[in-house]
């Protein structure tokens, strides 16, 4: 469950921004393993599994028709790898492995313990004051684990099995959904659902370039994902948003141009380094950065800038 804060937003936000953020509710973990695992998990995802064992990659869950249908991050080690979803994907996930496991040695479990993070820029150092180094990639820790998984240029840390009380003590602050949403719009990372879903086709999420491998082989779903790498292109792209009424949109409402539908809203928040409402949203090609449209919903409008992704680097962290 994603607590909505602890008290004080603002407090949570600069701890995130400035210092260590503590996170729960996000993700889920589920673990593949036995011998023909990483084989198994090769066929299915976009990314290219033959890593060395530590590594961390980004990598996508698709329907045979090339729709997302999971975001993910693969932890490939020697006999396992464990994926970390969006907590709103891990069953499904879960059902979709067991749906495609025919004749394969590998066992499918979901880690039901919650999946701690810390983000920030003094993360590493919380970590260290507990007893756990780690500069890249992922590590066994006890009967858990620990990961060092970027949000854009900002130190994020997953974990499953580190007690928080040290953490808290150590010196990170507790964060909830409001915080934690503000600064990874910031970031430019979308979640299913909220930014993106069933209908979306890979290349209109950005996350192509670090999720999708296009020499690995045949993976569910590759063909349409090849097919507009090579020859294609698409008609919506995801994009930030700069709201210029003090407001926060609901999810979902429609994004105008010059009185024509070009999108859909996705995650809102509240900036404090923009000092302004933010949010993704899907809109169409021909919406650039710069350009100032119109958010409408039952009862409500406002303005706002159109904005590339990422909307902030991090670099005054």
């Amino acid at each position: 469950m994603f607590e909505e804060s602890f008290g004080d937003v603002t407090a949570e936000y600069l701890a995130i921004r400035r210092a260590t953020g503590l996170v729960a509710g996000g993700h889920g973990a589920i673990r593949v393993s036995g011998p023909d695992a990483l084989s198994f998990l090769q066929g299915l995802l976009s990314q290219d599994l033959q890593m060395p064992a530590g590594h961390v990659a980004r990598s996508l869950l698709l329907s045979p028709q090339g729709k997302l249908r999971a975001l993910l991050w693969v932890l490939v080690g020697e006999d396992e790898v464990i994926l970390v979803a969006d907590a709103s994907s891990t069953e499904l996930v879960q059902a979709d492995l067991a749906r495609y496991r025919i004749r394969v040695a590998a066992e499918i479990e979901y880690d039901n313990r919650p999946v701690l993070e810390l983000w920030g820029p003094d993360s590493a150092s919380t970590l260290e004051r507990v007893g756990i180094s780690i500069t890249t990639g992922w590590q066994r820790y006890g009967d858990g684990w620990v990961a060092r998984i970027p949000l854009g240029e900002m130190d994020r840390y997953l974990f499953v099995g580190v007690e928080p009380d040290p953490l808290i003590e150590a010196g990170a602050i507790r964060c909830g959904r409001l915080a934690a949403t503000a600064v990874r719009i910031e970031a430019g990372e979308p979640i299913m659902t909220a930014d993106v879903d069933e209908s979306t086709i890979p290349q209109e999420s950005g996350l192509v370039p670090q999720a999708v491998s296009f020499t690995k082989g045949c993976y569910l779903g590759q063909e349409l994902v090849a097919r507009i790498d090579s020859r294609g292109h698409i008609n919506r792209q995801l994009r930030g948003l700069v709201i210029s009424d003090n407001v926060l949109p609901p999810p979902h409402a429609e994004v105008f141009a010059d009185d024509r539908s070009v999108g859909t809203l996705g995650s809102v928040a509240e900036s404090m380094t923009y000092r302004a409402p933010i949010a993704l949203a899907m809109l169409r090609r021909e919406v650039n950065p710069g350009d100032v449209v119109e958010i409408r919903w039952a009862g409500g409008s406002a303005g706002a800038t159109v904005q590339g992704l990422p909307l902030d680097d991090f670099t005054d962290a």
